[in-house]
């Protein structure tokens, strides 16, 4: 811990009747920081995600590891990087100065996007630092990244993001909820598309490998090619599709899936109806 000026002041007698001079006792305390007084980002993760969708501020805490007898300000310089030129005061503010104090050792940047900037996909780094690295230790995170984006983009669907649980599942509209799944993803056999195995359809254990085309926006697609579902019916094996002549989708920024389904055998369709999935 940081010795308090009382202690500094014996030690600087002491050192001066052993002639030695480890430093000037006239030196004004609150001007400098101790080696033990070190600035910091207090997240483990140095990088964080700002998605924007309304007026929400993204916090960044900075913390300081001992506490200082008078007051200290440090400032904060970015730097970003962006495809669309965006620059502090237009796409985005921060307060460029942090504080502390005898009874504050942490204080946060308040990161404030500009949501009309964002609408369309644009995207930006930005990385804080502390002005003074003499305040840093490589041992702590002197530096933070955020991600800025805003609302969700159906063109920067990452497909994984959709592997999980979909509780809010229903059959035409009226049966259900019940919790179906997808799991198993693979790669397509072209690019933008995906294979993954969709749990627990018709609420019977049943499971079908689909394909997902993500290809086009606002178009994203989905197709159970007929397989077997290891189930029966009158005897005969019963096999499961995504209904000929329509088109099943999905989106991704909602997490929802709209699949037109039949099952049926040789004899003939067994059901048919539309399978609705949905996280929350």
């Amino acid at each position: 811990m940081r010795k308090s000026l009382k202690r500094l002041s014996a030690i600087c007698s002491f050192s001066l009747l052993l002639g030695v001079a480890l430093f000037s006792c006239s030196k004004d305390d609150d001007k400098i920081l101790q080696p033990d007084q070190v600035a910091f980002f207090v997240p483990a993760t140095p990088v964080g995600n700002y998605r924007i969708t309304s007026d929400e501020v993204f916090k960044i805490p900075v913390g300081l590891t001992t506490p200082l007898s008078g007051g200290k300000t440090l400032t904060v310089n970015i730097s970003s990087s962006s495809t669309t030129g965006a620059v502090e005061g237009s796409e985005y503010t921060y307060n460029k100065t942090v504080s502390f104090s005898a009874d504050k050792i942490v204080d946060t940047i308040y990161v404030q996007a500009n949501l009309a900037k964002y609408t369309g996909g644009e995207k930006d780094t930005v990385t804080f630092t502390f002005s003074d690295p003499s305040v840093t230790s490589p041992t702590l995170n002197n530096r933070f990244t955020v991600n800025i984006s805003g609302p969700c983009f159906e063109g920067d669907i990452a497909f994984a993001d959709l592997i999980g649980d979909y509780p809010e599942t229903y059959e035409n509209g009226s049966y259900g909820p019940y919790t179906s799944s997808i799991s198993d993803l693979a790669p397509g056999s072209s690019p933008n598309t995906a294979k993954a195995t969709i749990n627990n359809i018709y609420d019977n254990d049943i499971s079908a490998q689909a394909t997902f085309d993500y290809s086009t926006v606002g178009a994203f697609t989905v197709t159970v090619e007929p397989q077997a579902t290891g189930f029966t019916a009158g005897g005969l094996p019963l096999f499961i599709r995504t209904t000929p002549s329509t088109t099943s989708t999905f989106s991704y920024c909602n997490k929802t899936f709209t699949i037109y389904l039949d099952l049926y055998t040789s004899s003939g369709l067994y059901d048919r109806w539309v399978m609705t999935m949905a996280a929350e």
